[in-house]
């Protein structure tokens, strides 16, 4: 049971914070780290005058230029599914869309989809279970893609 509480104040901490655009690297850590999950932070175009947060974590996924991940020990992969469809909900977030043609599937995903951010930008949203440092870990992710009419440039 505290297995389950803690990973749905994870899942719940991810949807109150990952789809912010003005979320930081710090603040990320102070809002997600102290709700128990490991964060990978990074957003190399920050929506406010904010600093860049630089990629601190895992290698930026090519043609992403921000990424908010939690993970945790335990497998709950359907409690951080849930989280990603809360924070999509609670952003008004609701336009699905394909995931982009080669665009990589994070090792473990069980969950993953795509969202308008506005008619520039999309987010790839995943979630699943994967090996970590201390054995199976559940992970959430939403990245933000570059902007379309750059890509396609």
């Amino acid at each position: 049971m505290a297995q389950t509480t803690r990973a749905a104040d994870i899942a719940q901490a991810f949807a109150d914070h990952c789809f912010s655009p003005r979320l930081t690297a710090q603040s990320a850590q102070a809002q997600l780290g102290t709700a128990g999950a490991r964060v990978d932070f990074y957003d190399l175009r920050p929506f406010t005058s904010a600093p860049q947060s630089p990629v601190t974590g895992a290698a930026a996924t090519a043609g992403t230029d921000r990424r908010c991940e939690v993970s945790f020990d335990g497998a709950e992969p359907q409690v951080v599914q849930q989280g990603i469809i809360t924070g999509l909900a609670q952003e008004q977030l609701t336009d699905l869309v394909d995931v982009p043609a080669g665009f990589p599937t994070t090792t473990g995903a069980t969950y993953r989809a795509a969202v308008m951010l506005n008619p520039n930008r999309i987010a790839v949203v995943q979630s699943g279970v994967r090996d970590g440092a201390q054995g199976v870990e559940t992970f959430a992710r939403v990245e933000r893609l570059i902007p379309l009419n750059e890509a396609n440039q």
